[in-house]
């Protein structure tokens, strides 16, 4: 009896064990269920509020972090504010033939229609452990080379792509899940195309319904291309990429704002903090400054949110492993890099003004809109009562003051590097003003902010 007893009370530990081990061993708060605003331009909650969209691409995520590491990282993400983790399910660097720290894999057979419980038990672990912080997944099921063959061994047929999804969107369904279909490969082919719509009917059904979903394609490629028809595409996402400094993404991003249906765009893989430009580095690194850039220009042109990335932490580059592209920073020496800090007082600042109705405009700009590193970005309530002017290089700029509702402006200066703000002085919302900023050069970028002095909004990048 004492031998029964004691086989039972085991059993019973090792299923609290097991039950605590596949939750994250915490309680997940209930996450809001993401649409689409009704004005089509922004992501907000089931309440209406808006969602900035900050993510992270932490692309090796679920294949090479145990626990205890994805705990460290997605802690450190949740402090700087950001929102959402962009991590692959079946992943780049050989993910459905290298097991993850634990000996699994992802397939059995490497049969996307029969997935491997044990390896998704480390899945579910990191969603919930995200969810326990007030992280969303952005969920990629697959890198894109096991669809297109491309830089990978292919896998998927409408099928198994179908089916795949299916089981995805059954097991997640509950979950804070972005879908992002893709993973860095066009979609060029009627052939290709036919395997994400399948994968993408299988997650609807699954889900039912229940998730944003969009596609993250190529270097200098947009989901648009192909999908912007697609009803189950939600949002369009960019990749403005890394092949050098000062990528345009606006151009793409005001390109895709401009398209019919309206739908809310992104740039979801800008240019990295730490990688080499064009992936070499002879020609130097990316910076934070980079990322700042690449950021504002992005917003301020129409995005609705915005995507970090570091070239180190998306491989989760470690002792023992083979760097990727000339990485050379341990991933988690490259958690607090300059621009992890920094991605969140864009939030701030935009989170500071009426969200949703921001709209870009560039004919805030009277003289001074510079080309190139110098390219400024303008911004703007669509009533009038406020407008951010991007100057990437501190250079000065006049702007036209009767865009600002209202008879006076209230006129601040904020700091993208510290989240910090200066008041300038009040001026009528006549004729043109020329600003200069307090310092100037590359690294020396900030945000003109123009406010109806009427509407007492708090300063710049504070909480209302």
């Amino acid at each position: 009896m004492a031998i029964v007893l004691r086989t039972v009370l085991f059993l019973a530990a090792l299923l609290g064990v097991c039950l605590a081990f596949g939750s994250g061993g915490t309680e997940e708060p209930k996450m809001s269920r993401l649409k689409v605003s009704e004005n089509k331009r922004f992501i907000v909650k089931e309440d209406g509020t808006p969602f900035f969209y900050l993510g992270d691409t932490a692309w090796e995520l679920f294949h090479r972090l145990n626990r205890e590491k994805a705990d460290r990282y997605l802690a450190n993400r949740a402090a700087k504010k950001f929102t959402v983790i962009q991590a692959v399910v079946l992943a780049e660097l050989n993910g459905p033939s290298d097991s993850n720290p634990y000996g699994h894999l992802p397939l059995i057979d490497n049969d996307p229609a029969r997935p491997n419980e044990p390896y998704f038990q480390h899945v579910d672990y990191i969603v919930n452990k995200a969810q326990s912080l007030g992280l969303y997944i952005g969920m990629l099921p697959t890198w894109g080379s096991h669809v297109t063959g491309r830089g990978g061994q292919r896998i998927f047929n409408p099928s198994n792509g179908y089916a795949y999804g299916l089981f995805l969107g059954k097991r997640y369904r509950d979950k804070a899940i972005i879908w992002v279909l893709g993973g860095d490969r066009p979609a060029d082919s009627d052939e290709i195309k036919e395997v994400w719509r399948a994968m993408a009917k299988g997650l609807k059904e699954g889900d039912e319904g229940k998730h944003l979903m969009t596609f993250h394609p190529n270097g200098a490629g947009a989901s648009s291309t192909w999908f912007h028809n697609d009803a189950w595409l939600d949002f369009n996402m960019i990749q403005s990429g890394h092949s050098a400094k000062n990528i345009p993404n606006y151009n793409a991003i005001a390109k895709d704002y401009e398209r019919t249906p309206t739908k809310p765009c992104m740039d979801g893989e800008p240019r990295y903090e730490d990688h080499p430009v064009n992936w070499n580095p002879k020609y130097g690194w990316l910076d934070e400054h980079d990322v700042r850039q690449a950021a504002y220009w992005a917003l301020f042109a129409g995005a609705h949110g915005h995507t970090y990335g570091c070239h180190d932490i998306w491989q989760m580059y470690a002792p023992g492993r083979n760097p990727i592209s000339s990485a050379r920073t341990y991933w988690y020496d490259a958690l607090d890099l300059p621009a992890t800090f920094q991605m969140q007082h864009a939030r701030c600042l935009l989170e500071s003004r009426p969200f949703l109705i921001r709209v870009p405009d560039q004919s805030i700009i009277a003289e001074g809109q510079g080309e190139g590193p110098d390219h400024v970005q303008a911004t703007r309530g669509a009533d009038g009562s406020y407008a951010f002017v991007y100057i990437p290089t501190g250079k000065h700029v006049t702007v036209n003051m009767n865009k600002i509702s209202g008879s006076n402006v209230r006129a601040f200066w904020y700091d993208p590097r510290k989240g910090t703000s200066s008041a300038i002085g009040e001026f009528p919302t006549t004729g043109t003003k020329q600003f200069s900023p307090a310092s100037c050069g590359r690294g020396n970028d900030w945000v003109l902010v123009l406010d109806d002095a009427s509407k007492g909004f708090p300063a710049p990048g504070a909480s209302k």
